[in-house]
């Protein structure tokens, strides 16, 4: 059996990395306060894999993104999947070129198809993560929103999840909006969205406020990996206590040795002193 996977998902906006409360944001603190505040060359070991997300609702900077994300990276022994506003195979290599493994796409799914088939062509299937943004309608159901939640495309969430993994993608990130930030819990529901014959793994996104949501994720098997962007709920420590709380109750994740770790940044800092 397959081991289940812990996602961190940090958000950037312009310099900043931000709190998202039902797509609303709040800013946190530039890269200096992240790397004070989370070391990921010490917390690699605590989670399986980093989503990095360009959320600017304005003219993006591409540059300044993949420059951060080169300073962010270093050190960072957990594979990271990059987007936001990727439009050309150009910006996805870009990304990959400044430390990203895998790029997620999410509005040009819909807007330019072609794209994902020229990204997979280019770079793999499995480097290209499709991300979905769901919000669940007054009238029932649920829709899917892009533009960062501004657009909300006409059709059922069920039409365009079946056409997006139907598509050149390695995995899907199915993230809520009515849960965003709310600390309240993954919405649940959004997974019998899903195709019966689903065959591309599946991250979860949007609600976590502590380790037992993450491991109420986990426990559905339709369900291969579950995200958090909450920077406060797990700041210092916290992402090694939930890894071990959930590792504790059972749930399927790898296991690192974290004298290994300790071994390789006692090489490195000799290297830098040396």
């Amino acid at each position: 059996m397959l081991k289940k996977r812990l996602i961190f998902t940090l958000l950037y906006n312009q310099g900043s990395f931000m709190l998202s409360r039902n797509f609303r944001l709040q800013k946190v603190g530039n890269l200096k306060w992240l790397q004070t505040n989370y070391d990921f060359s010490h917390i690699s070991f605590s989670i399986d894999e980093l989503i990095v997300l360009d959320i600017a609702r304005g003219e993006r900077d591409t540059q300044a993104f993949c420059e951060m994300l080169k300073a962010l990276t270093e050190g960072c022994f957990v594979p990271i999947a990059a987007g936001g506003g990727i439009r050309t195979v150009e910006h996805a290599r870009s990304l990959l070129r400044s430390g990203a493994d895998k790029v997620v796409v999410n509005t040009a799914l819909y807007d330019n198809r072609e794209l994902t088939a020229d990204l997979a062509s280019e770079f793999g299937q499995q480097c290209v993560v499709a991300s979905m943004d769901v919000k669940h309608q007054r009238e029932g159901g649920y829709q899917v929103m892009v533009d960062n939640g501004a657009r909300r495309l006409s059709g059922t969430a069920e039409h365009w999840i079946e056409q997006v993994v139907n598509d050149s993608v390695g995995e899907l990130y199915l993230n809520s909006i009515d849960r965003d930030g709310t600390g309240q819990g993954y919405d649940l529901r959004m997974l019998d969205l899903l195709p019966t014959s689903m065959s591309k793994p599946v991250i979860l996104a949007g609600g976590v406020g502590n380790s037992t949501h993450l491991a109420e994720g986990l426990a559905d098997a339709r369900i291969d990996a579950v995200a958090t962007a909450h920077l406060f709920n797990f700041v210092g420590d916290g992402l090694r206590q939930a890894r071990n709380a959930l590792i504790g109750g059972g749930v399927e994740l790898p296991q690192w040795d974290l004298r290994q770790l300790d071994d390789i940044l006692g090489k490195q800092q000799a290297g830098v002193t040396a």
